[in-house]
């Protein structure tokens, strides 16, 4: 009540469509191309048994209250998965996959691709604003 007599307006949660996309940056293929690379992924490497990928974007903004309607991109045929506290997606090789997820609460939230292998490199960030943040954008 006292925003609106200041003149400010409440927040209304939206809908987001968010495209994540699972990025190779150093991957075993990538041997013929960089031949540095065949020390680093060979037995004792500093890339022995892991290999390095990204999502792209790795930071999503997002406002408490809003639904996220999330498109994950895996061009490759790597399997990845997308998990978050408390939600997880399967993101199997060369596939798009769609998952809905409401951001319930304020705050910065870890998410990360959860086969062994591709941690701790793999990972990102949620950041969802309080609506008070926001107040009167939402109009």
């Amino acid at each position: 009540l006292l925003g609106a007599a200041c003149g400010r307006t409440r927040y209304v949660p939206r809908a987001r469509e968010v495209t994540l996309t699972t990025v190779p940056l150093l991957v075993k293929e990538a041997q013929a191309l960089y031949p540095f690379l065949k020390a680093d992924f060979a037995k004792g490497g500093v890339l022995d048994g892991k290999e390095v990928y990204a999502f792209s974007p790795s930071t999503v903004t997002v406002v408490q209250g809003d639904t996220i309607h999330f498109t994950f991109v895996n061009p490759e045929d790597d399997v990845h998965s997308f998990v978050l506290p408390d939600f997880a997606a399967s993101l199997p090789g060369q596939s798009t996959t769609h998952a809905t997820y409401v951001a319930q609460h304020a705050g910065v939230f870890p998410f990360k691709c959860a086969i062994a292998a591709h941690l701790p490199m793999m990972w990102g960030q949620l950041v969802v604003l309080s609506p008070n943040a926001v107040a009167g954008e939402g109009r």
